[in-house]
This record gives structure tokens, C-alpha cells and sequence, in this order.
């Protein structure tokens, strides 16, 4: 395991784990973060640990041509029951996300230090957000990370209606220009909408 200073760097991905995990410690600064999006890395871990970061093979991701969507949920987008906004309320989704109940889960890995990077990444117009409403009420969000590659990178989404973040990522999708959405890991709800694992080295050749 490769540990991380302060100096702006990170190992080749080759030497990642077979879990995905290829380093260990640094920091979340926002040069950090860039570096990591453009190589194919992303930070996950949990509260009072150090920082992980990630590049799994193979590596998740939807092609939006691909994109999956059932009749019943063509009858649910039809209804217009939700409305949908980008980027309105980007503090509320990372925040709603992070206290988000996970099955599995026994807390969080969106910590504080993460809610303040990320923010400060949507400031500087890297992150992204998409929220769902019922009437003036956020039930539904999800965030990423955009570095204008064409590649949307995924991080996390919530609900607190059923379907609803369905509606956020589909809408999200269908009127978004991506060559691809970087979801990172398998998610059987994810898996139902059309995305699919290929491999690492596929999926950098989307980044350059």
C-alpha cells in the first residue's frame, strides 16, 4: 500500500489492490482531487480513518445511449409529479446524501472534510448537482464531479420518495451531452438503469 504526503502525486494505477483501493493518506485539496478525477481515481472511506483512494477494474459506468428505462417509469416521468433543477441547490443534495440511510452501511464516507471540498469544487465549477422536487420540497439529488472531458463522474445520490432519484438521473442523462457516466462500483439499482462494468483501461481511454 502506497502512502500518500504532502507532495501532488499518485502511484501508477497498476498498482492498485484487487479490491481497487491504490493508496492511502494525503489530503482532499482541490489540486488533489483534479489529479485524481483526471487519472481515474476517486477518495472513499469512512470517518476517523485516513483518506483511501480508489481505481477499481473493472470499473462501473453507464454509456447514456444505454440508459434503461422501464414502462413503468416512462408513465412516472410522463405524470410530471417532480420537477427537476441542476445545480440549484448543491450544498442541500451533498448534505442530504451524506445522511442518507445505507443499507449495508453503518455511517457515512461522505465526511465533513468531504461535504467542504466538494463544495468548494462546485464553486470553482467542477461539481455538479441535480435535484428533484415535490412542489417546494427536495426529496431527491445526486452529485459528481465534471472536469469538461465528457465524462460525468459519479458520486453519490439519495431519495427519500420511491423512484425519485430514478427521475433525477434519468433526466439528468437525457438532457446532458456525456460520452459517459462514471458510477465507480456495481450497484444493483444503478445495474437496472443500464450501466455496466468494463475495464480500467477502457474506461481511461474516455478520460484523455
Amino acid at each position: 500500500m502506497v502512502y500518500l504526503t504532502k507532495e501532488l502525486w499518485f502511484p501508477d494505477l497498476g498498482e492498485a489492490t484487487d479490491e481497487g483501493v491504490l493508496a492511502i493518506g494525503g489530503d482532499l485539496s482541490i489540486d488533489r482531487l483534479l489529479l485524481a478525477y483526471k487519472k481515474g481515481i476517486f477518495p472513499w472511506y469512512e470517518t476517523g480513518f485516513p483518506v483511501l483512494w480508489w481505481s477499481p477494474d473493472p470499473r462501473f459506468v453507464l454509456f447514456p445511449e444505454k440508459l434503461k428505462i422501464t414502462k413503468s417509469m416512462r408513465q412516472i416521468l410522463r405524470n410530471k409529479n417532480y420537477s427537476v433543477t441542476f445545480n440549484k441547490a448543491f450544498e442541500d443534495v451533498i448534505t442530504e446524501c451524506a445522511v442518507a440511510k445505507r443499507r449495508g452501511q453503518r455511517g457515512t464516507w461522505i465526511t465533513d472534510d468531504m461535504i467542504n471540498a466538494y463544495i468548494e469544487l462546485h464553486h470553482q465549477g467542477y461539481a455538479k448537482s441535480v435535484e428533484v422536487w415535490q412542489q417546494d420540497k427536495l426529496i431527491a439529488g445526486l452529485y459528481g464531479v465534471d472536469l469538461n472531458n465528457g465524462v460525468f463522474c459519479g458520486e453519490s445520490m439519495f431519495t427519500k420518495e420511491s423512484n425519485a432519484s430514478k427521475v433525477g438521473f434519468i433526466s439528468f442523462v437525457q438532457n446532458s451531452n456525456y460520452k459517459l457516466i462514471d458510477c465507480q462500483v456495481y450497484t444493483s439499482h444503478l445495474e437496472s438503469l443500464g450501466a455496466e462494468e468494463i475495464s480500467r483501461q477502457d474506461f481511461l481511454k474516455y478520460l484523455y
